[in-house]
């Protein structure tokens, strides 16, 4: 178990730009849920279960083999968190992208249980 503080986010953001998954998921409970950006519903795309949430995080080195995430403010209190951050990275066609988001969490027992990311889009 972790202690949730800024030192936390500040490790899970670390291991999202070493594109360490196995790293990454020690961070998340079993049972975790992931709410992308976008998606049909007003959620998003909800994504259940380590495995699932797993495959879906990796899918995003492969889409974007440069992803970073950088420019992090992180704030923690009590079972709520929240980091803003500037995503950059190259699609496979050649696509620069550069957007400020942020992720909302939702920790439970000194993981993330939910994590739901809002982000701006370039269009």
């Amino acid at each position: 178990m972790y202690k949730v503080d800024i030192k936390f986010l500040k490790g899970y953001v670390d291991a999202w730009n070493k594109h360490d998954i196995d790293a990454l998921m020690k961070y998340m409970t079993n049972d975790c849920i992931f709410e992308t950006a976008s998606g049909e519903e007003a959620w998003g795309t909800r994504v259940q279960g380590a495995d699932e949430v797993r495959k879906h995080f990796e899918s995003v080195w492969k889409d974007i083999a440069d992803a970073r995430w950088s420019q992090g403010k992180h704030f923690v209190s009590a079972d709520r968190g929240l980091s803003e951050w500037l995503f950059t990275g190259t699609t496979n066609d050649g696509k620069k992208i550069a957007m400020q988001g942020c992720d909302v969490f939702t920790f439970r027992a000194g993981k993330i249980y939910k994590k739901c990311t809002y982000l701006k889009k370039n269009y």
